[in-house]
């Protein structure tokens, strides 16, 4: 050996932690990040590659549902970048809401100088992984620095794993420069098939069924499984509800065989149900319900069957029998399984009647409105409450286009439209969307501005708190403070974001509003003061 053929240093093969991280990311597809810079980010954020895109929220949690939003639209995980301790605090919010989604996010946060954390530093954040803890999937703060990679990859492997979900990785700030290796990225599977004996306990039941019912959950969305279950429907004869709070569309609300929505409430529930001899629950928990009542109904009713990749609903039924399994393969069995029979097709849901002109303007007729003039190939993305059944009735989404929140937390419609957009920004979005939810998350704008997104916003503006005031009505109670907002301008708000906006008061003004919106280019907010009348709960008085 000549003395110029010196042995390589192991360190002078290895890269830093920051490289590693972004050649990973490369390879996982996830070269858009959605952050809310601060200090303790800095060692990522210096020299930005050229090859990636920073989305730019104005408060963390509008950053973390704008990647819930992005990450559904594309069906792969969004990469999210907070700050320390309080920026995680302020995004706990979405967290949940993406966890009761089911979206699958990479969420990073900040973390102080590894050297200062004994000494109870500024943006320290103590115990930092269990902070967003129980409502991410997985979380770590990595004993060592050179580790850093490999955790974001067991995260990003974690949140893919059905049901998908949010994970947590928090990074020091002096990680970014220390030595770490490479980290490959290997194939994973994600889906699996259910348990053959207990299919064909569903398939017998199917087979003896004649009045069969389909309850459709947002899992058949996620897994763009609604072809099959359309096919499943047509082959059954049965008639098709859309599960309890389901935050997807996952069938064809212009189908012949299509019902309508199931209330969150137990007794109208089980109504519906017992015309049935039996239920087919897919991708939904069994059930999820927003008001109590008496459950002993379920036990006694028609048979349930219930088939979901998530093993917490499953252990969470009332009742009936749960087999695990994602969608695709789940109905792909089903489809070659269950016998052709003979059944009697079910009575076709009357149309909804078409809503007059009427002031003060029905939020009815803007959502009938919405439906006859809105681009083909739109994605509508909800957050009435207030409104919901009347979107539910006028508004119908036929193909698959639609997004709302599972959690019932405010504050995620706005931005996740802005995510969606970004995602598919050859689909135009329209977000309706109530005043008070407008609130939780109106800075969304900004960003929707900064990028010139074809997002149409509809505020529909009663005034205040809709849902609670329904609520109250239900209990028969007085009046609760706080749910009067007046004194807002969304017009107003929507110029200090540099988006465009207008107000409308009257019917007449309805449609050439909304067509000028979703004719636009950019983003543009329509207000539409709307009756201040409490709509109907669950179908209870």
């Amino acid at each position: 050996m000549q003395p110029t053929d010196k042995p390589k240093d192991k360190l002078t093969t290895r890269v830093t932690v920051r490289e590693a991280t972004f050649t990973l990311l490369r390879s996982l597809g996830m070269t858009t990040v959605f952050g809310n810079p601060g200090s303790t980010e800095l060692g990522f954020l210096h020299d930005w590659p050229s090859d990636f895109r920073y989305i730019l929220g104005l408060q963390e949690s509008t950053v973390v549902a704008m990647a819930d939003g992005y990450a559904q639209a594309t069906g792969s995980a969004a990469f999210v970048n907070l700050h320390s301790a309080a920026g995680v605090g302020h995004a706990l919010g979405s967290i949940y809401t993406a966890y009761r989604n089911q979206t699958p996010l990479v969420i990073t946060a900040g973390q102080q100088a590894r050297a200062l954390l004994p000494l109870r530093p500024f943006l320290g954040a103590a115990a930092a992984a269990e902070f967003p803890k129980p409502y991410v999937k997985w979380s770590c703060e990595p004993a060592r620095g050179q580790d850093v990679p490999r955790a974001i990859a067991q995260a990003h492997a974690i949140a893919m794993q059905k049901p998908c979900g949010p994970t947590f990785v928090s990074i020091p700030a002096d990680d970014w420069q220390a030595p770490a290796e490479p980290v490959g990225v290997w194939p994973k599977s994600r889906d699996f098939a259910p348990d053959p004996e207990f299919l064909r306990q569903v398939v017998q039941a199917i087979d003896a069924s004649r009045r069969p019912v389909m309850i459709i959950g947002a899992a058949v969305a996620r897994d763009e499984a609604s072809g099959l279950a359309v096919e499943l429907a047509e082959r059954l004869s049965a008639s098709v509800w859309v599960a309890p709070l389901t935050s997807r569309a996952g069938f064809p609300e212009d189908h012949p065989l299509f019902a309508g929505f199931l209330p969150a409430a137990p007794e109208p529930l089980a109504r519906i149900l017992a015309e049935h001899d039996l239920v087919l629950v897919l991708g939904a928990p069994a059930f999820t319900f927003h008001v109590p009542g008496d459950l002993t109904r379920f036990q006694s009713g028609p048979p349930i069957y219930q088939i979901t990749d998530d093993a917490d609903a499953a252990a969470a039924a009332i009742a009936g029998t749960s087999v695990l399994g994602t969608m695709r393969l789940s109905l792909r069995a089903l489809l070659s399984a269950v016998a052709v029979v003979e059944r009697q097709p079910p009575a076709r849901r009357d149309p909804a009647p078409r809503i007059l002109s009427s002031d003060p303007i029905p939020a009815a007729f803007v959502m009938q409105t919405i439906a006859d003039l809105r681009r083909p190939g739109s994605v509508v993305v909800e957050e009435a409450p207030s409104h919901k059944e009347a979107l539910q009735r006028h508004l119908p989404i036929t193909d698959g286009g639609f997004h709302c929140m599972a959690s019932g937390g405010l504050g995620y419609g706005l931005p996740a439209a802005v995510g969606i957009a970004l995602a598919k920004p050859s689909r135009p979005v329209v977000c309706i969307i109530g005043d008070g939810s407008a609130m939780y998350a109106i800075q969304a704008l900004w960003t929707a501005a900064q990028h010139g997104l074809p997002l149409a916003v509809v505020v529909l503006n009663n005034g205040g708190y809709g849902a609670m005031r329904a609520f109250s009505q239900l209990m028969r109670s007085s009046a609760p403070p706080g749910i009067d907002l007046p004194g807002l301008d969304f017009p107003a708000l929507a110029a200090g974001h540099a988006c465009a906006a207008i107000r409308v008061r009257r019917a007449e003004e309805l449609a050439p509003a909304l067509s000028r919106a979703f004719a636009g280019s950019g983003p543009m907010l329509v207000e539409v003061v709307v009756d201040r009348a409490v709509p109907g709960l669950y179908g209870l008085g």
